[in-house]
């Protein structure tokens, strides 16, 4: 069995400008076919327009708001919500108000800084 703490895990920015700490991936465990690490992006703060040829991807919202661009469609999120980023679809998250976003997030197969393009 693994179980990992969040506030274990060492923070880096990832290549599309966003904070990670991953929660479970093959840094940390015996990790195959997803990861799991939680974004943040501080009030103003936004990641830059990208997609993930093989990589699908969820958020989670889990404080903060934000809006949520995938393939041109804008949408309002907030805490609770769930998003789906289908893989090859670009995409990009900005900061809402005054606070920190922050989002769990799930990538199958595993995130990779090489599977992350930028227009």
């Amino acid at each position: 069995m693994t179980v990992n703490q969040l506030s274990e895990q060492n923070p880096f920015t990832t290549a599309d400008g966003s904070t990670i700490r991953s929660i479970l991936d093959s840094t940390n465990a015996p990790v195959e076919n997803q990861s799991l690490a939680e974004a943040s992006l501080p009030p103003g703060g936004e990641t830059e327009r990208h997609y993930h040829k093989l990589s699908e991807e969820f958020y989670y919202i889990t404080a903060g708001e934000g809006i949520m661009e995938v393939e041109g469609e804008m949408r309002e999120v907030t805490t609770g919500d769930a998003i789906l980023i289908p893989a090859g679809k670009w995409h990009q998250i900005k900061t809402k108000g005054d606070a920190e976003l922050r989002l769990l997030c799930c990538c199958a197969p595993p995130y990779s800084h090489d599977d992350t393009y930028f227009e």
